[in-house]
């Protein structure tokens, strides 16, 4: 049977062990003063994985005197949450239940929103959990109706003090008497991109790497694990959502499925479904339109297996994007139009386009091919090209086609 991970074994049982977050939990914190002047609101954590996120809510629930349930939104479903409901009409009267929902973001609408009734009259307490911002994917009635706190990289400095925990845990479990310097525990630290519960896998394993019961943990026994854990950082981030967005648009299936697999290694699912969406209408567009909808399936298909298998819809997404003939024609359309509406131009709609009257409009399946030529265009902008057929299949189809029927502009 799999041992509890180390992470859980020393989790903070009080605010004064939480490491990092001193905004929040420090002797000056939010969330810290809230609860200790006896008020728990809802509330919606985000910020990246190891934290404090879950470790957080398990120490509020002990300032309250609420029911404590707790459920992971990628394994549960709506059975889940209105069992947890359930139990509301047994602790009514009481305190409540508190309900902290973690990485809330794969919960869809219709489950966020069978939360709302026992929000509204106090019998669920609700602390959800995001690593991604909550104004995308938590819905908007939850959103209003709690408190949005932000969870930063915890700083190396910080995170020593973990390490230290997870040291005196070792040492006591395995009557050994172990030590390791500053230095190499900060290194450590620093190596984990502000996740402490990565950091503390790392040294847990360097510990049982050292040999003897009172041996030094040295840098010989970390470099055999520091492989697997990179520092990743805003910056890793957004670098490979590029690079995996150059690879599709340069047509390379090999490096696309590269790309999406390390960010799915780092937990980026959500940020890979969001990237690959864009690209198959900025990239892809209307050489193959299909491309949208097969993408938009795949992620949904992604979101609802999870993972380990959510990398194969995705992979399907990624690698047919790559290999789709491209065009951009749509995506320099808006941005040529974005650019004249920032300039202030354009502000009003023809006469004969503006509701209620219509004055002077007329209704296109009324004439010959279901076409008649009038300005749609403000008179600002009445000339103006913003979309350019592009040199594909598709687009060259629809511009045979405007041609045919008169309505295609001179230059597009």
């Amino acid at each position: 049977m799999k041992s509890t991970p180390l992470a859980e074994l020393i989790r903070p049982q009080n605010f004064d062990e939480i490491v990092g977050q001193q905004h929040l939990f420090g002797p000056r914190g939010a969330v810290r003063r809230m609860c200790e002047s006896g008020r728990i609101t809802n509330m919606i954590f985000y910020g990246p994985p190891g934290t404090g996120k879950t470790t957080a809510a398990a120490v509020i629930a002990k300032y309250s005197d609420m029911s404590f349930a707790r459920l992971n939104a990628t394994t549960a479903s709506l059975s889940d949450v209105k069992e947890v409901l359930a139990s509301t009409e047994n602790v009514f009267g009481s305190g409540g239940v508190l309900l902290y929902l973690d990485e809330i973001q794969y919960f869809n609408r219709k489950q966020q929103q069978t939360l709302l009734e026992y929000i509204e009259d106090g019998r669920v307490t609700l602390i959800a959990s995001t690593t991604e911002n909550p104004h995308f994917y938590v819905y908007n009635a939850l959103i209003s109706r709690s408190a949005l706190f932000e969870f930063k990289p915890v700083p190396p400095s910080e995170t020593v003090r973990a390490l230290r925990r997870a040291l005196d845990y070792l040492n006591r479990e395995n009557n050994t008497l172990r030590t390791s310097s500053d230095e190499i525990l900060f290194s450590i630290a620093s190596s984990s991109g502000g996740d402490v519960r990565r950091a503390i896998l790392l040294f847990e394993n360097s510990y049982y790497h050292a040999e003897g019961t009172d041996a030094e943990i040295t840098a010989d026994d970390v470099t055999p694990f520091e492989s697997g854990i990179t520092n990743y950082n805003d910056d890793t981030h957004y670098d490979l959502l590029s690079a995996l967005q150059k690879s599709i648009r340069g047509s390379d299936p090999d490096a696309a499925v590269f790309y999406l697999c390390r960010l799915l290694a780092m937990g980026e699912l959500i940020s890979a479904c969001r990237r690959l969406q864009v690209i198959a209408s900025e990239d892809v567009g209307l050489a193959y339109p299909m491309a949208a909808a097969i993408t938009r399936a795949c992620c949904e298909s992604a979101k609802e297996l999870g993972m380990p298998e959510a990398r194969i819809p995705l992979s399907h997404a990624a690698a047919l994007l790559a290999t789709a003939p491209k065009s951009n024609s749509a995506y320099l359309a808006s941005a040529a139009a974005a650019e004249d509406i920032e300039a202030g131009r354009g502000a009003i709609p023809p006469v004969h386009l503006q509701s209620p009257l219509f004055k002077g409009y007329r209704y296109p399946h009324d004439f010959p091919n279901h076409y008649v030529h009038q300005q749609y265009l403000p008179d600002d902008l009445k000339d103006k090209i913003y979309y350019k057929f592009g040199q594909n299949k598709t687009e060259q189809a629809a511009a045979a086609y405007a041609e045919s029927i008169g309505s295609r502009k001179k230059g597009s």
